[in-house]
């Protein structure tokens, strides 16, 4: 697999660098394959991770000296699962060490490449967290978080099309990116998709929606694109009780109205009222495309209605005439 080069390449001290390839973990997983087969390839992935830090030196590092990794990978904490983490953490220790590097901006500290929320936790905790530590360059920074993450956490459709577009926007190529994703190059394309027509704003408002999968996310990129759509969007995000909602009810709420406001909206027909200037008689007409009603109102409504329609023809001769000068 991918990520057994990849580690290869941070414990390798000397050598030639191996072939990357790119695995297809996440485009070939769909809905149609079960959920134990998945769980089961989650954990395979998280095992080769852990076995490849094994026979490694590991160290406790005061957490207050660990930064985190240059481009985050996650939207959001999930808060239940984290506080698991820490209890966890509290009865029977740290049983598998995270992998810094030598901070290259900040000489004696320390850049997670993957392990953030034992980091967090051991801060929380107040005690040393246990760590590998590497000389590791950005690009194998990158693949290494991103392999790892997508191992131990189910991150979400658009958590892995926000870290891919960050990681662009760093210019990482694709190669790099799909390596760290383990993904194919039609996906990521999809995921560039998205990310280049909905505003990172409105992605960051909704969240990781972790029960939103691809095809709604380009529902949603393709709603967008209507200029009404995307003011009317901007506009929700911010309304009163939005943030208060779940991220899947964001995603919902806003799908909703951005279907709206892409809707071809029905023109406007000729409508009013007039009154005569002695205020006797009131007609009120309104225009439907290929209809035309006058409702008369007064108590000269029927008299005055028999007199339109007995000159009816002299009125529409008269029309004609007007039209043609």
């Amino acid at each position: 697999m991918a990520r057994k080069d990849i580690f290869a390449n941070i414990t390798a001290a000397d050598g030639p660098r191996p072939e990357r390839k790119a695995t297809p973990g996440y485009a070939n997983r769909g809905a149609s394959r079960s959920m134990i087969s998945s769980l089961s390839e989650l954990a395979e992935k998280a095992a080769i991770a852990d076995q490849a830090l094994v026979g490694e030196a590991v160290i406790e590092l005061d957490p207050s000296l660990v930064d985190k990794s240059f481009v985050s990978d996650r939207m959001g904490e999930d808060e239940e699962a984290f506080n698991e983490l820490v209890e966890a953490i509290r009865e029977r220790g740290q049983d598998t060490p995270v992998l810094v590097r030598p901070n290259p901006a900040d000489k004696g500290r320390y850049q997670i490449v993957f392990g953030h929320r034992r980091v967090r936790a051991a801060r929380l905790l107040g005690r040393p967290v246990k760590a590998v530590v590497k000389h590791v360059s950005d690009v194998d920074h990158v693949i290494a978080q991103g392999q790892e993450n997508s191992a131990r956490e189910n991150l979400s459709f658009i958590e892995r099309a926000a870290f891919a577009h960050h990681l662009q926007a760093m210019g990482h190529d694709r190669r790099t990116i799909q390596l760290a994703l383990s993904i194919d190059g039609a996906l990521l394309t999809r995921m560039s998709s998205v990310t280049a027509r909905v505003p990172e704003t409105i992605i960051q408002a909704i969240g990781a929606a972790k029960g939103i999968g691809r095809d709604r996310w380009l529902d949603l990129a393709g709603a967008v694109e209507h200029p009404d759509a995307l003011v009317q969007a901007e506009t929700a995000i911010n309304s009163e009780g939005f943030s208060g909602l779940s991220s899947e009810e964001r995603f919902e709420r806003l799908m909703a109205t951005v279907r709206n406001a892409a809707k071809p909206r029905r023109p406007m027909r000729p409508s009013g009222s007039w009154q005569s200037d002695d205020a006797a008689v009131t007609a009120e007409f309104k225009g439907t495309g290929k209809t035309y009603s006058i409702s008369l109102k007064s108590k000269e409504a029927a008299s005055f209605g028999r007199y339109i329609a007995e000159n009816l023809e002299r009125l529409h001769a008269e029309f004609r005439k007007q039209s043609k000068s």
